[in-house]
């Protein structure tokens, strides 16, 4: 019972974006990353309380996976909810994360 009230007072993945936009993208640069974008639930408007947030970003040169799961935790910290973060370098031209994502 806990959990579910917990789950259902988070904030929706795409209204904590909207809030705080500007900021996740500062905090993207910030690790080394450009070209943010969202994909998934939050990006087609069916995100609820329990969702995550789908972010798929552009990774300069030199950034490795340890940076990724820092700026997932810092983006999780600044949102308020879980952020689940992918880069774009290795994904196929055709993949459909490419095809759905919506920049921030």
């Amino acid at each position: 019972m806990l959990e579910r009230l917990w789950t259902a007072a988070r904030p929706l993945p795409h209204d904590a974006l909207a809030a705080h936009r500007a900021d996740l993208v500062s905090l993207a640069g910030q690790h080394g990353f450009g070209s943010v974008r969202v994909f998934g639930s939050a990006a087609r408007g069916t995100d609820s309380p329990g969702s995550d947030l789908d972010i798929l970003v552009t990774r300069s040169p030199g950034t490795g996976l340890l940076t990724v799961a820092a700026f997932a935790a810092d983006a999780s910290e600044l949102l308020g909810v879980e952020v689940n973060v992918v880069t774009d370098g290795g994904l196929r031209a055709d993949h459909e994360i490419l095809a759905t994502a919506v920049a921030v």
